[in-house]
């Protein structure tokens, strides 16, 4: 009976290390699908265009140039796009955090008429695609006056359904008698939620601000539309901009330089707060 018992647990460790190592091997798989198609954009973007002409299979063979980089730092309007890709970026990343914890506190601590009903028409939004309002929104802002303006590339998209439901959700695992407890002290509500509260939804909020600079700054449709003067084009339309035919493959090295040099701030900015959607990711599976 003692060695049964004991080949049983054995047993059971052997297929968790067995489902371990599928588990890892997968997740290797997936990183390698992922990273190859990078590798191969970032190779093509070192490698001179009239080479390219020819073949794309010689990225691993010189010669090696860094042309392409220097002529789309040499177009005079590009810092202006990056400048512009930035403020909207962050304008749009630091007003989604503030009204999604202030709506998802509301909706986690605040008892009011209705507000099952708010909260489920806000996430009805989730629903709805952004090309279902873009006319609707396009004259609302010619009306406004606010196209090629700052203003008119964040507001469209400070409301973010997502974001508040991620932010309820997080309010609701904190226990309430943290909020009871500084409510015995004399703090107000809003002291509560700034003193107490907030602090402890850091890694929600740093995921939550990650999605959103990333979709800010990878957005083309809207400041397409809203953006017609050069100097207001973030830094996805002013690239875009600058390419007058895709199909031409004697530009394909300047169009793989144009991604790369586009998504290199969103993988340093993701690099660096990656630790914090780590987090909030453990957290969650753990409560």
């Amino acid at each position: 009976m003692t060695a049964i018992a004991t080949a049983q647990p054995r047993q059971g460790m052997v297929g968790r290390s067995l489902g371990d190592r599928l588990v890892l091997w997968a997740v290797i798989l997936l990183a390698v699908i992922w990273v190859v198609p990078v590798a191969w954009i970032t190779g093509l973007s070192f490698k001179p265009n009239s080479e390219l002409m020819t073949s794309t299979g010689t990225l691993f063979r010189a010669p090696y140039t860094l042309k392409n980089y220097t002529d789309i730092l040499a177009n005079s309007g590009v810092f202006r796009w990056v400048l512009n890709s930035v403020v909207v970026s962050l304008g749009q990343t630091v007003g989604v955090l503030i009204l999604a914890s202030l709506a998802g506190y509301g909706f986690a601590r605040a008892q009011f008429p209705g507000r099952g009903l708010v909260f489920a028409l806000v996430l009805i939004g989730l629903a709805v695609p952004e090309q279902a309002v873009i006319i609707a929104r396009f004259q609302m802002f010619n009306d406004l006056k606010i196209h090629n303006s700052y203003l008119g590339l964040i507001l469209p998209h400070l409301s973010a359904p997502f974001g508040v439901f991620l932010m309820t959700q997080y309010f609701k695992a904190i226990p309430r008698e943290l909020d009871e407890a500084a409510l015995l002290d004399n703090a107000s509500r809003l002291k509560t939620f700034w003193r107490v509260l907030l602090p402890l939804t850091v890694p929600a909020q740093a995921t939550l601000g990650i999605f959103t600079f990333l979709s800010s700054w990878n957005d083309y449709l809207w400041p397409l539309i809203s953006a017609t003067k050069p100097e207001m084009f973030t830094l996805t339309v002013g690239l875009a901009s600058t390419q007058t035919n895709f199909a031409q493959s004697e530009g394909l090295g300047y169009l793989m330089a144009q991604s790369v040099f586009a998504g290199l701030p969103v993988l340093i900015v993701y690099l660096f707060f990656q630790k914090y959607i780590v987090t909030a990711v453990a957290g969650a599976a753990v409560r």
